[in-house]
């Protein structure tokens, strides 16, 4: 009953003392410090990958049986986790159960919810691109960006040789090309979008709203990115940095243009 309260409640006491990630139950925690320890005991006979925890272990092998035996009672589809089950069945009911704290956003998955916080509440930010010195939020921010510098394009389209380098071009790809997924419409002017954020974006547009305040001077914006881009105005913080020199930049665009001039062989003090 202890633990169950701390659902409702949202207590979690035990912390990594790591990442500062929070757990409800101890054994929770147990399992995830394996993350940081590197020790994966559990391993597949037929690829040789490796698992901290046993029950990753029996997930993974579904893969390899193609056994799926979690289906969604309502749309039939077939999922090789019962959590995963559990997470699609938020599509029907609607149920958004992690509320971020700091604003009014709600969210399906927790992971999605500590990812807003990361993203939109928090300037921490802590890993940096080993080719341009840009500062990231997180690890995963930091392989997906070097994609730009690399070139690697891992997406790839079923239905023809192209390949790309993010997902929402993949997408955006299929729409226009072979008519596949689900294209947003405006209701007002029947522009086409094709994911839902960007037309939400610019519905209000037409609507004239701007629900992103300053908290520095009251200037409103129409779209979250608008409104991080307005508040380097207001601050000192650099998060963009020059990964040859080591000269600090608020915005992306001014660390490029430094960055090339830095690249080309032309001493850092000549255009400082």
């Amino acid at each position: 009953m202890t633990v169950h309260r701390r659902i409702h409640s949202g207590e979690k006491p035990f912390e990594c003392s790591v990442c500062g990630k929070r757990f409800t139950q101890a054994g929770n925690l147990r399992r995830h410090s394996g993350i940081h320890s590197g020790e994966k005991p559990y391993k597949c006979h037929v690829c040789q990958k490796a698992f901290s925890q046993a029950v990753h272990l029996t997930g993974h092998m579904r893969v390899h049986t193609g056994d799926r035996p979690y289906i969604c009672r309502l749309c039939k589809k077939a999922f090789g986790d019962s959590g995963t089950l559990n997470v699609h069945m938020r599509i029907h009911t609607g149920d958004k159960p992690y509320k971020c704290s700091l604003c009014d956003k709600s969210f399906r998955k927790s992971g999605t919810l500590q990812s807003h916080k990361r993203h939109v509440h928090s300037d921490r930010k802590q890993y940096y691109c080993p080719y341009c010195g840009k500062l990231f939020k997180t690890a995963q921010d930091v392989k997906t960006h070097a994609r730009v510098h690399t070139g690697a394009k891992p997406y790839s389209c079923r239905h023809c040789s192209e390949s790309f380098r993010w997902r929402a071009t993949l997408k955006s790809h299929l729409l226009k090309s072979h008519n596949e997924g689900t294209w947003f419409t405006c209701h007002i002017c029947q522009k086409k979008f094709t994911d839902k954020p960007k037309l939400q974006d610019h519905i209000r547009r037409h609507e004239g709203a701007k629900p992103y305040v300053c908290d520095e001077c009251q200037k409103c914006f129409c779209t979250a990115g608008e409104l991080r881009n307005h508040q380097l105005a207001h601050s000192d913080f650099k998060g963009f940095s020059c990964g040859l020199c080591g000269k600090d930049f608020k915005r992306p665009t001014a660390v490029k243009r430094h960055f090339k001039r830095c690249s080309d062989g032309v001493e850092c003090d000549s255009i400082l």
